[in-house]
């Protein structure tokens, strides 16, 4: 099957999602299922990228239709793949607690609501900031260590802490609001 052309660049980005996929969700969801061996996570993942074609804030032209399709796909199983990861080591903490310290089922929903929400905010923060972060408040090093461990400046640090701190924030107030996570 020959490639579709790329839509027009002055469509909505609604406009721009529909183009794209009528021609190539087929393909996109082909590609996610062999990646994924799951097809439920392969139609959600396709699904997430097509809603967040439609999210634009402006349409873009797009050269290569399945090469953007592509990269948005891919930004959204790295997401994914940390969310399951960051899931999995919870649970993974839970199982070493004695069982009368076990958070109800209602709790570790919750919990996992929460873990959720500050991994995606997290994940809009660039590598060496998201380093800086975890290397802190997951594995307990202090500003000067993580700045000789990273190569930046105590300065550095600070700023790339206080920007985590400030998108933590900003997440779990959403999550207290009610507000689910963003879908674009």
């Amino acid at each position: 099957m020959g490639a579709v052309s790329s839509p027009p660049p002055l469509l909505s980005p609604v406009q721009q999602a529909q183009h794209l996929f009528t021609g190539h969700h087929a393909w996109l969801l082909g590609r996610l299922q062999a990646r994924l061996r799951n097809p439920a996570d392969a139609q959600d993942v396709a699904a997430e990228t097509f809603l967040r074609v439609c999210g634009a804030r402006e349409p873009v032209a797009i050269a290569s239709p399945r090469a953007f399709l592509t990269t948005i796909a891919k930004r959204l199983l790295v997401s994914l793949w940390r969310r399951r990861e960051l899931e999995q080591a919870y649970l993974d903490a839970l199982a070493r607690q004695p069982e009368d310290c076990a958070p109800s089922p209602e709790d570790r929903a919750v919990l996992l609501e929460t873990l959720a929400h500050i991994a995606h905010a997290l994940d809009g923060l660039p590598l060496k900031a998201r380093q800086t972060f975890v290397l802190s408040q997951i594995d307990g090093l202090g500003y000067q260590a993580i700045a000789d461990e990273l190569g930046i400046s105590h300065s550095t640090v600070r700023r790339h802490m206080a920007e985590g701190f400030r998108r933590t924030a900003l997440a779990l107030a959403r999550q207290d609001a009610g507000i689910g996570l963003p879908r674009a």
